[in-house]
């Protein structure tokens, strides 16, 4: 992730919090926490399931994300941000990119004892994917051959359990 693309995410927090698109909260409430949680295994388990059945590519591609998305906003929640309706898919991804990018970098140092540049690159990977999915949701219905569609679901659904498992270990710290 490069560094212009890191202080625009930086700025678009800042803006957000400022407008309220995103919030900080000092009071934790479990059953938000729990249900962005439970959301985000239920996805995945749609979207396998989906996989499984070959029943719907653009569905797998779309639980993917979701199950992405629903883990971040637990991540988020975790940490004291709770995002508001507007826009709150970019709102998100700009927040984990802030929020996150440097806690998930000394996670993997903690665990895998990498060096510090290859940490950023692993992090800045799982960050690029978290977007990559947010975009491919949103354009996806435009692939043209099932062949094509099934490719980028398998590559939604892979990236989604890394991405779940790594935050998954982050929230049980």
């Amino acid at each position: 992730m490069d560094e212009k693309r890191i202080k625009q995410a930086e700025s678009n927090f800042r803006n957000y919090l400022n407008e309220g698109k995103i919030k900080k909260t000092d009071k934790f409430e479990n059953i938000i926490y729990e249900t962005y949680l439970r959301n985000s295994r239920e996805s995945l388990n749609v979207a396998n399931q989906l996989f499984q059945n070959k029943t719907s590519s653009l569905w797998v591609v779309v639980a993917s994300y979701y199950s992405m998305f629903y883990i971040a906003c637990a991540y988020l929640y975790k940490l004291g941000y709770k995002p508001g309706d507007e826009i709150v898919h970019q709102v998100v991804n700009e927040s984990l990119i802030v929020q996150g990018r440097h806690k998930i970098k000394n996670h993997l140092l903690e665990n895998y004892n990498e060096e510090k540049e290859k940490a950023l690159i692993i992090v800045d990977n799982y960050l690029e994917d978290y977007e990559r999915e947010k975009a491919k949701r949103a354009s996806f219905q435009y692939q043209t051959t099932e062949e094509i569609k099934e490719n980028k679901a398998k590559t939604s659904l892979s990236r989604a359990k890394e991405f779940i498992e790594l935050i998954r270990e982050i929230l049980e710290k």
